[in-house]
């Protein structure tokens, strides 16, 4: 007995010394609805449904040809919510009334642009300058509407520029109060950015993450553009995922979006989802 009794003592001494890992990813799981593109449109409440059995409770979006009040009905009934929807870059330049209108029905607190007009390969300094100009007067519009307007890279910004590349330009002359950023870890490596380092360097000026992962061996170059079957689950490709989600809590991104356009989603997603649940401090 004396025996069993020191064995004891000294596994709840470890116990005491080696703290249980906490989870590293606790927030509420969300889906950048373009995963669902290919049916979203014909069906949005089955596509909801299947959203909803995957444990999903955010998505980022719009409702397509959908009036925006009736799909956010149909959200609403599900539980789900819609903090993050899309905007086009013209749209912002031109139309920025639609965009707030639809973002307001939706409910939503953040617009996203996910692509600057350029010629593919050729993204200049010009075509950042002109986007700097256009999302801070279309931000301020946003926020006196009680928006934040926030642009996700899309890897084609990594050309050199002065001491660094066209993405420092971009972020370093957008106004803070005006535009925050999306990080899509997957397009920010294929780009050859390194995403934990860049969500140190910029703290909270990333608010939101599309959490994707690149098939291993994937070419990659500065077009933004790659075929939606090397996106992989989440865990199985190249990024590294414990770095970059560690940095991501540490400075308090608001909404993870799983974003996966192959034409494997339904087996991906869970397994991203699983994943991220598996994921340690």
């Amino acid at each position: 007995m004396k025996k069993n009794s020191l064995i004891l003592t000294i596994f709840i001494l470890i116990g005491e010394l080696v703290p249980a890992q906490k989870p590293l990813y606790t927030g509420p799981f969300g889906v950048q609805t373009y995963s669902f593109r290919r049916s979203i449109g014909a069906d949005p409440a089955k596509v909801l449904d299947t959203i909803k059995t995957m444990g999903i409770t955010e998505i980022e979006g719009g409702s397509g040809r959908m009036h925006p009040s009736e799909f956010k009905k149909l959200c609403d009934e599900r539980g789900i919510s819609i903090p993050s929807t899309g905007a086009g870059y013209n749209d912002l330049v031109s139309k920025i009334d639609s965009v707030v209108w639809r973002a307001k029905l939706l409910g939503a607190k953040y617009v996203m642009c996910a692509w600057i007009p350029h010629t593919t390969g050729s993204f200049n300094f010009e075509n950042a300058k002109k986007a700097v100009e256009d999302f801070n007067n279309a931000g301020k519009i946003l926020k006196e509407n009680g928006l934040t307007l926030c642009y996700h890279p899309h890897g084609y910004e990594f050309w050199p520029h002065e001491e660094g590349t066209l993405l420092d330009y971009i972020i370093k002359n957008t106004n803070p109060e005006y535009v925050s950023f999306e990080m899509d870890i997957m397009w920010i490596h294929f780009g050859g950015g390194d995403p934990a380092a860049l969500l140190k360097k910029y703290g909270t000026r990333w608010k939101l993450m599309h959490v994707k992962d690149l098939k291993k061996g994937t070419k990659k170059d500065l077009t933004g553009l790659t075929s939606p079957e090397n996106d992989v689950a989440v865990g199985t490709g190249e990024l590294n995922m414990q770095g970059i989600m560690k940095e991501a809590k540490k400075i308090g991104i608001k909404h993870y979006f799983i974003e996966d356009e192959s034409s494997n989603i339904i087996i991906q997603i869970p397994q991203t989802i699983a994943y991220l649940k598996s994921l340690k401090e």
